[in-house]
């Protein structure tokens, strides 16, 4: 069974970035982000952003208990969070529109490692 460790990692890294975004966002970007029209953007990006840093860091907690599903979940939720979150950080910054269409496949992510996560939990025996 692979180790939890780059999974927490990931965990560490991605709820410190989301905090510091989300930070940078309210104070340094505030009236740029007003200007733009974009302030509810950015705030949507560190939400999902921050809620799934402290999912993958559950993931990682939970061990061995999820089997070989624990990597799949972890990797659709960063993936989710890369794509999602990335991709409205940078429309709210001014990026060119055609990244529009990357939020809903990194939203898909997101929705596809909670599903794998619900999926393998049924499977699991009881104990």
């Amino acid at each position: 069974m692979p180790s939890s460790r780059p999974i927490l990692i990931a965990a560490g890294l991605s709820g410190f970035l989301a905090v510091a975004l989300g930070a940078f966002g309210a104070h340094a970007l505030k009236q740029e982000l007003a200007d733009r029209g974009m302030t509810s953007a950015w705030e949507t990006a560190v939400l999902y952003h921050l809620v799934h840093s402290v999912a993958l860091l559950a993931v990682g907690l939970a061990g061995e208990s999820l089997g070989r599903a624990r990597g799949g979940v972890a990797a659709c939720w960063t993936a989710g969070i890369v794509l999602f979150s990335g991709s409205l950080y940078a429309l709210a910054l001014g990026a060119p529109r055609f990244l529009g269409p990357v939020t809903p496949v990194g939203g898909g992510a997101l929705l596809v490692g909670w599903a794998w996560l619900a999926v393998a939990a049924w499977r699991r025996p009881a104990p």
